[in-house]
């Protein structure tokens, strides 16, 4: 191919460049107190090799022989042998704890171990300490009785904000959101549901949206009814022309445009019904909305045999909300949630700890 510019010659000859993914190699490891094979200077990219330690001495593995591969310039595994009463990282299904950059524990070394949520100690322990190169009395971490498993698939919605997990935590909450075209049963595109005791509360039911004529101008158009043999239309005027703006318990006008109010809840309290309200030509208001109690009320007084610290006044909960209550001794608290307006707790008193460790 030539390609002439004003006097000179530009000469391009594509089919000399190839497109390729370039890998690095990796350079022989180094391993003091242990052996590898094959023995070689230059590893290419997903070439392997097997290593063991001498006497005295293991891989920082559960294995008394270890497999490492070269990916990219960098060995999956970097070999190293450690003494026999040193300790290997230790493998916890389903729990945590702090890992340190060598990738092994000296001896005497102890972590604290942490169960994801949804799972819980079976043993109760909680920390294991490093001895003659084992850990002594791992926990394990099973489901626990009160966790949920996946939430329910439900037609025309699906889940938001959250990643795919098998097993939630008992007071989880998840988010759905219903297809384009379709809201719940208050009018809503979301709704929340909870893990209660192992089950979740009631999903959400998406439907189709209820479908209104509407002006070229964004505004409510004209809605017509017949009742025997005539008709009569109701169409949406200025707010202007309804007098006084409607009140709602518990809820202000947040918004004024010239067709339509917008209403918002106050604090613990949810909008059940349309956000938005128009006049109609015959002076009416259109359906209002009502903003329903969204918290629990937990008075300690009513409850002397929970150990809850004398003299609390009483404790608001929003819906879908963990508080903390405090005890009658220092650093104890009770986590109490508000679920449906009804409040949710063990009914004992934990260390604060435990509650930041999800063991209460």
């Amino acid at each position: 191919m030539c390609i002439r510019y004003l006097g000179f010659i530009l000469l391009w000859f594509p089919g000399g460049l190839h497109s390729q993914s370039v890998t690095q190699s990796c350079s022989a490891p180094s391993l003091d107190n242990g052996f590898f094979a094959p023995k070689q200077e230059i590893y290419s990219h997903g070439k392997k090799l097997t290593y063991t330690c001498n006497d005295g001495y293991k891989p920082a593995e559960k294995s008394w022989w270890v497999t490492s591969t070269c990916e990219n310039g960098k060995w999956s595994h970097q070999p190293q042998c450690i003494g026999e009463s040193f300790c290997a990282e230790p493998n916890i299904p389903n729990g945590k704890y702090t890992k340190i950059q060598t990738g092994w524990y000296k001896v005497g070394a102890t972590i604290g171990i942490r169960c994801d949520q949804g799972y819980e100690h079976k043993n109760q322990a909680v920390t294991a300490r490093c001895q003659d190169g084992a850990w002594t009395t791992l926990p394990i971490c099973e489901k626990s009785i009160n966790a949920c498993s996946e939430p329910p698939k439900i037609q025309h919605a699906v889940i938001i904000n959250q990643e795919y997990q098998e097993v939630f935590a008992v007071d989880s909450e998840v988010q759905y959101e219903c297809e384009d075209g379709f809201t719940t049963e208050g009018g809503d595109t979301k709704e929340f549901i909870y893990c209660l005791s192992g089950t979740w509360t009631k999903g959400p039911t998406c439907s189709v949206r209820a479908k209104s004529d509407t002006g070229s101008d964004g505004s409510a158009g004209g809605h017509t009814t017949s009742a025997g043999g005539g008709a009569s239309s109701t169409i949406s005027v200025s707010v202007d022309n309804c007098g006084r703006l409607p009140h709602v318990p518990n809820g202000d006008v947040v918004e004024q445009g010239q067709m339509f109010l917008k209403y918002q809840c106050s604090s613990f309290y949810t909008r059940v019904g349309p956000e938005k309200v128009t006049c109609n030509s015959d002076g009416t208001w259109s359906t209002l909305p009502t903003c329903e109690a969204a918290f629990c009320a937990l008075d300690p007084a009513r409850y002397p045999e929970s150990n809850l610290r004398p003299g609390l006044g009483v404790e608001y909960i929003k819906e879908g909300e963990t508080k903390n209550i405090p005890c009658k001794w220092d650093r104890m608290s009770m986590p109490v949630k508000c679920i449906n307006r009804q409040m949710i707790s063990r009914n004992r008193c934990c260390h604060d700890s435990d509650i930041y460790w999800g063991r209460c």
